[in-house]
């Protein structure tokens, strides 16, 4: 018999995904426990995996010389990468605050290895990226785990991947998909930085469902359609 979720754990699981936050500052000098980092982890590795693979492997960094050297690599792309906006665009884009290597506990790895299991896979012939599809539903259950915990995350995704292969001496087979960064913060924020920046905003859910075909939006009541898909908790 399948087992029902109450409304209060209902509740307790939208608030994890509304109140998630890719967090860059705010982190205290608070460590995080090994049980409650045993946790995160283990709910990162009962994420769903094509063919049953679970490709994903969790390299942990608390050196800080390892930090520094990562986070020399991330000056270096946020330089490189600012040179394709223009002004006023680009000083910006450099003024904000996107990672916190340094200041955070922890600094976690998630990387791909579509060699477990030997070279086939059940479900990945037709589409081989769904390994790594597979390592993204992980770090998915990791950062809803890491919310619960009152541990914040950021993904730093503005690095070189071929120097964290270097620094942290990966196989050549193996990929680094994330490069996180877990502490405690003193506050989650309400929105997304870059929402708050003005720097994007926010989507309407009705902007990016179709049905049946792409872009068909006809004959489409989206005031049932709202109401049939509202959440009635305390996050939008």
């Amino acid at each position: 018999m399948t087992e029902e979720f109450t409304d209060e754990e209902k509740k307790g699981l939208y608030k994890a995904i509304y109140s998630r936050r890719d967090v860059r500052s705010h982190f205290t000098s608070r460590s995080i426990k090994d049980d409650v980092l045993s946790r995160i982890l283990n709910a990162a590795h009962h994420a769903p995996s094509v063919g049953f693979s679970q490709p994903w492997n969790f390299i942990l960094i608390k050196d800080i010389t390892t930090k520094m050297k990562i986070k020399s690599s991330f000056e270096e792309e946020k330089t490189h990468s600012s040179k394709l906006v223009e002004e006023p665009k680009r000083s910006k884009y450099l003024s904000f605050k996107l990672e916190g290597i340094l200041e955070s506990d922890i600094n976690l790895c998630v990387t791909y290895d579509p060699s477990k299991f030997g070279p086939f896979v059940i479900g990945r012939s037709s589409i081989p990226e769904a390994g790594l599809y597979s390592v993204c539903c992980a770090i998915q259950n990791l950062w809803l785990a890491a919310r619960t915990e009152g541990v914040g995350l950021g993904w730093v995704s503005i690095l070189s991947n071929d120097t964290l292969k270097k620094i942290l001496e990966l196989p050549d087979h193996v990929v680094p998909i994330a490069y996180l960064c877990l502490g405690y913060v003193d506050e989650f924020a309400q929105k997304p930085d870059l929402e708050t920046a003005g720097w994007l905003s926010r989507l309407d859910l009705k902007d990016v469902v179709y049905f049946e075909r792409w872009n068909n939006k006809e004959s489409v009541d989206w005031s049932k359609i709202q109401e049939m898909i509202k959440i009635n908790i305390d996050y939008p």
